[in-house]
């Protein structure tokens, strides 16, 4: 068998997304689950997958599923992780990991305890230019790195019954939108150790717009902009004192960038090509693991997944945000 087996947890866009570049790469992808047959078999059709099943039980105790990609809403993941965990699978779950750091926490506790991978599936990290990004900052180019800038912004429907405007869902452009710059701003500058927020919120009690500020623990300044009502340009900037990097639109998917001094000179410039959408590179880290055995990660381990929701969390109490039956 080349790779792990996988099984695909929910079938709405994301794990079209997901499971595409998942066959591009050449992985294993061997059943899907759904709430409804009806749903997993046409994914299961679209794709060339062996097995539908009708219930998320059902996948997770098949004995030919390694690994389950979890694309359900945020507020379940938590419990779909723990449940395919339970059954001896390892997890890839969709970002945000879940509601908050007490449920990230748990499920990071219990892939320990059972000897299996629980990751996030923060596709941006494993990216080509993310990759260069973070050698170029770990090899001193950049000078001092003081400031990142990053936006997400999106014109995203003002409809109060989609799953965005949807507060007992996790709506709000925090955990769909927000999550990216927040955890590009970990990335490179490490953890906050002061956390600044302030957001608009809708009628339906999301936030609709977000703006963060926060000191890292050398001192550098992140800010990120989150939207879900504009679309605003979508890059992002790491700016040190020998030279600055500028990602292009959209700087979250495969894009490029350039390294300028501060005389305008260009000394790299970087251009992504690659094929499909890019969500392979994730799948393929996660198998890297499993057969290293490195079941906490590196790339984004997951302790820094669970200290990252508890950021997130640190946001919501200063915006006033809270997910009904949030545990």
């Amino acid at each position: 068998m080349d790779g792990l087996r996988w099984g695909i947890l929910a079938t709405g866009g994301i794990a079209h997304a997901f499971t595409s570049d998942l066959k591009t790469a050449g992985r294993t992808v061997t059943a899907v689950g759904s709430r409804r047959i009806e749903a997993a078999k046409e994914f299961a059709a679209e794709f060339g997958i062996p097995r539908a099943y009708g219930s998320y039980e059902d996948l997770v105790a098949d004995p030919e599923v390694d690994i389950v990609y979890i694309a359900t809403p945020h507020p379940f993941h938590a419990d779909n992780a723990l449940l395919a965990l339970d059954h001896g699978k390892h997890v890839l779950v969709e970002k945000p990991f879940t509601l908050n750091a007490t449920q990230a926490a748990a499920v990071r506790d219990r892939a320990a305890e059972r000897g299996l991978l629980a990751m996030e599936a923060m596709w941006t990290r494993y990216l080509p230019h993310m990759i260069r990004i973070r050698e170029l900052v770990a090899s001193g180019v950049l000078g001092e790195v003081r400031t990142l800038f990053a936006d997400h912004t999106q014109k995203i429907s003002d409809d109060p019954t989609h799953r965005l405007n949807a507060i007992e869902l996790g709506g709000g452009a925090l955990l769909d939108l927000g999550i990216y710059p927040v955890s590009f701003a970990w990335d490179i500058l490490g953890e906050p150790t002061e956390v600044s927020a302030q957001a608009r919120i809708s009628d339906a009690g999301t936030d609709a717009e977000i703006a963060t500020i926060f000191r890292h623990g050398d001192g550098a300044l992140s800010t990120t902009v989150s939207s879900s009502r504009g679309a605003g340009p979508n890059t992002a900037h790491i700016v040190g004192t020998e030279a600055r990097i500028d990602i292009d639109r959209v700087w979250y998917t495969p894009t490029s960038f350039r390294v300028t001094r501060p005389d305008g000179e260009v000394v790299e410039e970087f251009r992504s090509e690659i094929e499909g959408r890019g969500m392979q590179y994730q799948a393929l880290h996660a198998e890297k693991l499993v057969a290293e055995g490195n079941l906490a990660g590196d790339v984004l381990p997951i302790d820094e997944t669970v200290a990252i929701m508890g950021t997130l969390d640190a946001v919501r109490a200063q915006i006033g945000l809270r997910y009904p039956d949030e545990g």
